[in-house]
């Protein structure tokens, strides 16, 4: 059913193929038999993974890396113009394509489905990998994190149907023509990219505008941002709107949410019917991601029971509130949250799955930009913790900004009534949250950068 190869991609050369947007692309294109070859900065499980499907992963970036037969070089927003392979790109007139473009050509003749939002959505679009592939639909899908169940972020799937994350970071996700799309939140991030909330409105109103003729915008009906989109789009011709949540207006209306432990139990009305599933991940936050899956499910035509059920198959994602181990009596979890919904989202979570432990965050900034413009809101979301410990700025592919440091969140969050400190040596964090946990605690290890590599090395010292 899967169509094949663009005869762009027959031998596409991926720079930086480690990356989650761009690995993923590229294990698709191997798996419908593409000749793939790429490099990236440094060795990883991602790179043995693409090695195993047959591609040709160089380590460092270089020239000679590019074969002179390349079809195309497939780029993300991060590649600066001075890398060597692009360079040479440009002196072979070998075409340069951007992820967005290529995930775009994976897609067509499919029926899509494309997840977008400021946060949520790699677990939405892992929720709806997950239940699709269970009800025997075969999914192809594109994930910004890695299913726990199968440890991948991408499939080829012989079915009709294709999930996408979307990514609005950069405005990629306007090259998407998606049968369905949900937008499950609309607020102000990507500093570097979008001066305002008003380029964010309009950058997803051309998001909104790709969904094909008849499709389906699935889009929250309690979060403001979102709730302005949906003003905004209702006029779009041949476009049907879906609104989910708890809001008494939602046409997908969420009745009740029910933590039980690390899970919740979820009913909503849907056509006038109650519909109760399990959701195997805590949260409110993690439940309305799984009832705008369920939603989008519906739009395709799949049977909402059905859907439900399934969709109580999915255990995480890689990153999203990931269970690392226990050690001492002390659980260490780690969360890939560093915006300060998400923040507040998970630390929520876990108050409220484990409410007699104390939460320890180990968090690492995400950007210059970002830290700049919500360090302020940061600091507030690290005030729901018991304490906290505050690394320097993951920097990712951003220079630094003069006087911009993560004392701004260290700031905020002890004018919060926070009980917090700065630790510029990440190497010796294990051995202060050793020194801090006790038995029965909870230390979350939290952002999108390298702190997620602290966890086993926290529960090593936890353990001698």
């Amino acid at each position: 059913m899967a169509p094949g190869i663009p005869a762009a991609m027959e031998r596409p050369h991926f720079i930086g193929i480690g990356g989650a947007g761009m690995s993923g692309i590229a294990k698709i294109l191997a798996q419908r038999g593409a000749k793939v070859a790429g490099s990236d900065s440094k060795e990883s499980a991602t790179a043995g993974a693409l090695r195993a499907l047959g591609a040709t992963v160089h380590i460092g970036h270089a020239a000679g890396h590019l074969a002179d037969d390349a079809t195309c070089v497939v780029v993300s927003s991060a590649i600066r113009a001075d890398n060597p392979e692009l360079v040479r790109a440009g002196e072979l007139a070998i075409p340069v394509v951007h992820r967005s473009d290529a995930l775009a050509s994976l897609m067509e003749g499919l029926r899509s489905i494309a997840v977008a939002g400021t946060h949520g959505k790699t677990t939405t679009t892992s929720m709806l990998a997950v239940a699709l592939t269970e009800l025997g639909l075969d999914p192809s899908y594109a994930i910004g994190g890695d299913l726990a169940g199968p440890g991948t972020n991408a499939a080829h799937g012989e079915g009709a149907i294709f999930v996408a994350e979307a990514d609005e970071s950069d405005r990629s996700f306007q090259k998407y023509d998606p049968e369905v799309a949900i937008v499950l939140n609309v607020e102000l991030d990507h500093h570097a990219n979008y001066a305002s909330m008003d380029e964010i409105y309009d950058s997803f109103e051309t998001f909104a505008g790709k969904i094909v003729p008849d499709g389906t915008l699935v889009v929250s009906a309690d979060q403001s941002g979102a709730v302005e989109l949906t003003r905004r789009v209702r006029d779009l011709s041949a476009l049907k709107v879906v609104t989910y949540g708890e809001s008494a207006d939602a046409d997908v209306r969420v009745h009740k949410i029910t933590p039980r432990g690390l899970t919740s139990e979820v009913t909503v009305v849907l056509n006038g019917k109650y519909l109760t599933f399990t959701v195997s991940v805590p949260g409110r936050h993690y439940a309305l991601n799984a009832v705008a899956a369920l939603a989008a499910g519906v739009a395709l035509g799949i049977p909402a029971h059905n859907l439900a059920s399934a969709l109580g198959k999915y255990t995480g994602v890689k990153r999203r509130l990931q269970l690392k181990g226990e050690a001492a009596g002390v659980q260490v979890v780690d969360s890939y949250a560093h915006h300060p919904t998400e923040m507040t989202a998970d630390l929520e979570a876990m108050r409220g799955a484990a409410t007699d432990a104390r939460i320890l965050v180990v968090f690492q900034p995400h950007l210059f930009s970002r830290t700049q413009e919500l360090g302020t809101e940061m600091g507030q979301a690290l005030a729901l913790a018991d304490a906290s410990v505050v690394l320097d700025i993951y920097p990712a592919r951003e220079d630094p900004i003069p006087g911009i440091t993560s004392v701004l969140i260290i700031d905020a969050a002890k004018a919060a009534g926070a009980d917090v400190a700065a630790v510029h040596d990440k190497a010796t964090v294990p051995q202060v949250i050793a020194g801090m946990a006790k038995p029965g605690d909870l230390v979350l290890t939290m952002g999108a950068g390298d702190v997620t590599d602290l966890g086993p090395q926290i529960l090593d010292h936890l353990s001698s």
